[in-house]
């Protein structure tokens, strides 16, 4: 099933697709274009924690100079960062480097603590698509690398959907696509991952508890390119949705 947090009429809905619609628990269906999408979080809870994969394609990490991770590159982000479908982000002012990062999202669905790798998916509650901006003018060092690049109010689009673990019988071999103003300009596939999946549920919950609504960005491909304000930016994943952003900028 594919589930949606929507605003309509002034209050929040939880909502599932049907026929392309937006089903309400009280049988209303509307139109994906009459309602505002919110990070698509329930039915689980709140994240307490985002962690999210640098370079964990090595296609990616050869786009960028850097030599591919011998293991996993992760970084922290705040919950301000997440915005929902066709929601908007800004780009800063200051920016010539903001780049999209199409990436496959993981949503805990149970506390995860010591999971072997051969368990990891029956942790899992769903999965849904996140567009990860990087402002890689702030790139600053080793010790602080990510936190004015990736952790800026808007910079992270997901959804549209939250989708059952059941209904994605395969997530390491899902197609990713990125156009901007419909023009195609990144393609890859979740197999090309260096640290798949149960990898990182295995790896994280070995030193940290996973807590029921955390996610797990798992890193993009090679192809980014630089957004500008107007741009449409759309990031897809084979089974999971097409998520529609906007660039605006900054004031």
């Amino acid at each position: 099933m594919k589930h949606a947090r929507i605003l309509f009429d002034g209050a929040t809905h939880d909502a599932h697709e049907s026929n392309g619609q937006l089903l309400l628990a009280d049988g209303r269906l509307l139109a994906p274009e009459a309602v505002t999408w919110l990070p698509p979080l329930a039915p689980t809870p709140r994240p307490r924690t985002i962690l999210a994969l640098g370079l964990n394609y090595a296609d990616h990490a050869k786009e960028l100079a850097f030599k591919a991770p011998e293991e996993p590159l992760v970084f922290i982000k705040g919950e301000s960062t997440l915005i929902g479908h066709r929601q908007s982000t800004r780009r800063p002012a200051d920016a010539t480097h903001m780049h999209y990062e199409c990436e496959l999202a993981v949503v805990i669905g149970r506390t995860a603590r010591r999971v072997k790798r051969e368990d990891a998916y029956s942790y899992i509650a769903g999965y849904t698509a996140a567009n990860d901006y990087a402002i890689r003018d702030y790139l600053e060092n080793w010790y602080r690398p990510n936190l004015r690049v990736k952790n800026r109010d808007t910079c992270t689009p997901i959804g549209p959907w939250l989708v059952d673990v059941a209904d994605v019988p395969n997530p390491m071999a899902l197609a990713l696509q990125t156009t901007v103003n419909g023009t195609i300009t990144q393609s890859g596939n979740t197999r090309d991952m260096i640290f798949d999946v149960p990898f990182l549920i295995e790896y994280f919950s070995g030193f940290m508890t996973l807590q029921p609504g955390d996610l797990i960005l798992t890193g993009t491909p090679d192809g980014v390119v630089d957004c500008q304000p107007g741009d449409v930016v759309v990031t897809s994943i084979e089974g999971i949705g097409d998520l529609i952003n906007t660039i605006v900028q900054a004031p």
